[in-house]
């Protein structure tokens, strides 16, 4: 959420736009088109616009009878990780702005965006346009398959067929046993050797 201005804004940031020429006669125009550095604060937790890259602004002023409408668009590069196999993404944000800025604060709306003189700040506008943009959960392909859950392989890269042998952890204790003799001749029987405890028969003889 945007609030008003405390001090008055710098005329030289990249972000104030100053509407001296277009006037305060309702209906006046004016085109504008810039190029900013990005601040650090334009992402989220997987997807974010690089601080420092180029932004463009793409923008029109008109003047109206309570202010100065600022329409337009904001284009900036996205640095983002696949939500699915983490893969790094690199693409493109488009998006639509539009805000009117009052000639006068409004007393019941602290909020409100207000020019401070001739000056209009941009800073909030572009930073919730790019944010409320912003694709909560990025994918590099709509049908990213993911991860393999067993070894983390990427599934796009090792195929379809990427399998993993699950031992439920419950029988895990019984795959190291030695497996039951196949030896015809024993019958199925198991020799006194094999019983712990049993005493060998020729021990007992002697």
């Amino acid at each position: 959420m945007r609030s008003r201005p405390s001090h008055h804004l710098d005329p030289h940031s990249e972000f104030v736009l100053d509407t001296h020429e277009l006037g305060r006669r309702a209906g006046s125009m004016r085109e504008v088109r810039r190029q900013l550095s990005a601040p650090p604060d334009w992402g989220l937790e997987l997807v974010k616009v690089p601080p420092g890259s180029p932004v463009e602004l793409d923008l029109r002023l008109e003047s109206v009878m309570d202010g100065v409408l600022v329409s337009g668009t904001v284009t900036a590069p996205l640095s983002a990780e696949c939500g699915r196999c983490l893969e790094p993404i690199r693409t493109e944000l488009s998006a639509a702005i539009q805000e009117l800025f009052s000639y006068q604060p409004d007393p019941e709306d602290e909020e409100a965006s207000t020019l401070d003189g001739d000056l209009i700040d941009l800073a909030g506008l572009l930073r919730d346009a790019v944010l409320l943009a912003l694709p909560l959960n990025p994918v590099c392909d709509e049908d990213c398959p993911g991860l393999c859950s067993g070894c983390g392989a990427r599934l796009a890269e090792v195929g379809s067929e990427h399998r993993h042998d699950q031992i439920d952890l419950r029988w895990a204790a019984l795959a190291g046993l030695t497996p039951p003799s196949t030896d015809p001749d024993d019958n199925g029987k198991t020799s006194p050797a094999d019983v712990p405890g049993a005493a060998d028969p020729k021990t007992q003889e002697s």
